[in-house]
């Protein structure tokens, strides 16, 4: 069948991600490529001290994403979507969604973006030895436990933004097994540490939690199981028309780390890939344990299982992206205006031609807190010295290089301190739109090939219709990485870059500068300014 009688006999299979920015909703037929998508913008905001996201808005967000790939669909192919094959939700990993026995939201959502929880993360990573971030599901329910928070004796379930929604849709409260990994330690077996959780128990005992955690947690589903069925209900808020049917298979909500591991094709030991966002972490899957444990490096897994270092910094392109919004407004003064894709591609190519160390100018792109270097909150900053090369190129160059910085910081423990081995990185998200320079900073700051696979660029939202696509395999026999090698990635083709000398040497010279520019920007945070 060609992808219009796939969409017609409801043989598709659509993927759904809640991301920072956006929500977008992709559509793929059987040669697994993207075929239609549909998006809705969205951004968190600072309420009462707590990023976050209305719930009014995520339940909004996704009905007008569905509801734009619907119309894409009947555009592009002349058929009305009404059922799919099978579906998935995915969303940003932590964060902290509560709920009492009525299922209603006890506190706003709060994101991974918060850092608030360093008292928790602090503690349970000591008690349980193993790091535990702030941005994890388990620091936010602690720390609501140490803070005293009055609506944690009525929680009768806490899950992610991807359970959430997938809840709505199913009626199912369950969790991938990679999303599941940002909630609380996993085991060997792919199911929570009950050691480590028995310890949490032991914690909040005698405070007005009284519940045991492993029983407020989702449910734990592997990539390839059937986790739930869209219910009437779930079909009527993607679908208030009631074009589309209830009764499509869902296969687990996942994170968008592991989604963009799928995406990539980095599920295997010694892969790894780097997604560019409003966030920027990089994902490397392991061959063994680390020999300790890392205050700047999770450990989590992919949607099968395997175990993953995962370094997450808070910070990427949002102060670039800030710049840019500025310079963007001069030229509309002066009669100038560019498309935001023009403008970037103009600025960027500034930087490709700028000094390889920046001039000397140092970007600090804190937006907000980074528990990899320590800093409960952020001002992002420019630093010159009067000697600087101050020039248009430099500054974006700098811009672009601080998105790649903090992440260095937590890479060098990987391959200096632990030596793990890194025979592959590729590249994803908004920041690699324009690849050049960024793709070639990438390079010359993990002192590694950089690849960029054109399909990569489509993001989370195909990296979950991909696994809902493997979950409604014919051969149930099929491993992910079979799936994916011989169903998906069958077009080797990229862009890949290796670390050039100059570049290396250039960015060495700016994260000096970079990590002595931390100092002015601890003393911003504590000024309270």
């Amino acid at each position: 069948m060609n992808i219009t009688d796939e969409i017609k006999n409801g043989q598709a299979v659509i993927g759904i991600e809640l991301g920072s920015t956006r929500i977008k909703a992709v559509l793929i037929g059987s040669d697994m490529k993207p075929a239609a998508s549909g998006v809705y913008d969205w951004t968190n905001k600072l309420e009462n001290g707590i990023w976050t996201y209305p719930e009014s808005q995520i339940k909004e967000g996704v009905q007008h994403s569905f509801r734009d790939l619907q119309k894409n669909v009947k555009d592009l192919y002349g058929v009305p979507l009404t059922s799919a094959k099978s579906m998935g939700i995915s969303a940003m990993m932590h964060g902290y969604l509560a709920f009492d026995k009525n299922d209603k939201l006890l506190v706003p959502f709060r994101t991974w973006r918060n850092s608030i929880t360093a008292q928790a993360a602090d503690k349970l990573t000591k008690t349980l030895d193993f790091n535990i971030p702030e941005r994890w599901t388990a620091a936010h329910l602690y720390q609501a436990v140490l803070s005293n928070e009055e609506h944690i004796s009525k929680i009768e379930f806490v899950t992610t933004l991807a359970g959430y929604v997938h809840y709505l849709l199913t009626g199912k409260k369950v969790i991938g097994v990679g999303d599941a990994s940002g909630i609380f330690p996993i085991d060997e077996n792919g199911g929570y540490d009950k050691e480590m959780a028995q310890h949490f128990d032991d914690l909040t005992h005698g405070t007005r939690f009284t519940k045991k955690l492993l029983d407020v947690l989702p449910e734990i589903v592997t990539a390839g199981e059937n986790a739930g069925t869209l219910t009437v209900e779930g079909a009527k808020l993607l679908d208030p028309s009631g074009e589309f049917k209830a009764g499509v298979p869902l296969c687990p909500p996942e994170g968008d780390a592991q989604t963009g591991m799928t995406a990539t094709n980095s599920i295997l030991p010694k892969t790894g890939n780097v997604s560019a966002g409003t966030s920027i972490f990089s994902m490397v899957v392991l061959e063994k344990p680390l020999s300790a444990v890392h205050r700047e490096i999770d450990i989590v897994t992919t949607p099968d299982g395997r175990p993953v270092a995962m370094v997450h910094c808070n910070n990427c392109t949002t102060d670039l992206d800030a710049w840019v919004d500025l310079l963007g407004g001069f030229l509309k003064t002066a009669d100038l205006e560019m498309s935001k894709g023009e403008l970037y591609d103009m600025l960027y190519a500034l930087a490709d031609k700028a000094d390889k160390d920046c001039g000397g100018i140092v970007a600090v792109n804190y937006y907000s807190g980074e528990q990899l270097t320590g800093l409960a909150s952020g001002r992002p900053m420019i630093l010159r010295s009067p000697d600087s090369h101050f020039t248009p190129g430099n500054l974006i160059r700098s811009l672009v290089c601080s998105c790649f910085a903090t992440l260095k910081i937590g890479m060098d423990i990987l391959t200096n301190e632990e030596k793990v081995t890194i025979e592959r990185i590729c590249a994803h998200g908004g920041l690699f739109k324009t690849p050049t320079p960024s793709q070639n900073i990438l390079a010359a700051a993990l002192g590694t090939d950089v690849t960029l696979n054109s399909a990569a660029g489509e993001g989370g939202a195909w990296g979950i219709a991909l696994l809902a696509a493997f979950m409604a395999r014919d051969d149930k026999t099929m491993t992910l990485s079979g799936f994916l090698n011989t169903l998906v990635f069958t077009d080797k083709s990229g862009r890949t870059v290796s670390p050039d000398k100059d570049d290396t040497e250039g960015f060495e010279k700016f994260m000096q500068r970079f990590v002595s520019a931390l100092d002015a920007e601890r003393a911003a945070v504590n000024a309270r300014s």
